[in-house]
């Protein structure tokens, strides 16, 4: 009977082990492809949604462009190697990187606790914050998370980013609606099915410049929050270490904001 008892306990324990193995590939940081075995394959896989402009955009003919695109291609020129797009989408992006789909998430990435617990943030890009885009008549209207948390305000967002994060956390009254696809989601309220949209200040104004008459950024005297853009990687300290190397030299030059200037330009 001793032996059965320690026999059970063994393999008791050598569950538990398993269940724990098992949560850390679940649910670890990503520690996938270092800087040393990107170059090896001679690829560097980038994750870019393409469909937050101006950073990514897919077209008609399913070709991602932006200003990312742009700073993914200095990025690879840097590293000596070539680079690969990867589709991904907002609601996948964590589990896309912790699963190896792509080395570092670029796109207009804001830098959150959750993101940042699972993977390295290269140095902030820019600042940034929340912003209501409406229709040009309501843009004194919608100037504050009350006004906008309303019964009879229809808010639209898209899903699994923190444009969602942030409805969910401060619209309780408001008719808040999922929209798929971030690429037509702004015709929502130029057609009058929906009247707000909070969503980074650059994509608000973005839009209101390709929509200009019709849509609006509201005028509201500050961003209802703050946080930075950055670029999200695999953790490997040599890749954060050459991105940052690259990244600073690359704004200190205004290469970035060149290249965003050039993707936001609607004419």
């Amino acid at each position: 009977m001793a032996s059965v008892s320690i026999l059970t306990r063994l393999c008791g324990a050598w569950w538990v082990i398993c269940f724990a193995c098992a949560l850390v590939m679940a649910f670890g940081s990503a520690e996938a492809r270092p800087l040393s075995a990107i170059k090896a394959s001679g690829t560097l896989r980038v994750g870019l949604t393409g469909d937050y402009a101006p950073y990514s955009l897919r077209g008609p003919d399913d070709k991602i462009t932006g200003a990312d695109v742009t700073m993914a291609e200095s990025l690879a020129h840097t590293l000596g190697v070539t680079l690969e797009i990867v589709p991904t989408a907002w609601k996948n992006l964590a589990s896309d990187l912790q699963a190896d789909r792509f080395d570092i998430a670029m796109g207009g990435v804001s830098v959150t606790p959750d993101r940042a617990a699972t993977g390295d943030f290269s140095v902030p890009v820019m600042r940034d914050g929340k912003r209501p885009i409406v229709r040009c008549g309501d843009k004194d209207h919608y100037v504050s998370v009350p006004a906008i948390d309303a019964p009879a305000v229809r808010v639209v967002v898209n899903p699994g980013g923190t444009n969602e994060r942030f409805a969910k956390a401060n619209l309780k009254n408001a008719q808040v609606t999922v929209h798929p696809d971030n690429r037509t989601i702004f015709e929502e309220i130029a057609g009058g099915r929906a009247d707000v949209m909070v969503t980074d200040g650059a994509e608000a104004d973005y839009q209101a410049r390709r929509h200009p008459g019709v849509l609006c950024p509201a005028a509201v005297p500050d961003t209802f929050d703050h946080f930075d853009k950055a670029y999200w990687m695999t953790r490997d300290p040599a890749l954060k270490s050459a991105v940052d190397a690259w990244l600073t030299q690359s704004l200190a030059a205004g290469e970035y904001q060149k290249a965003l200037a050039e993707a936001a330009d609607v004419r």
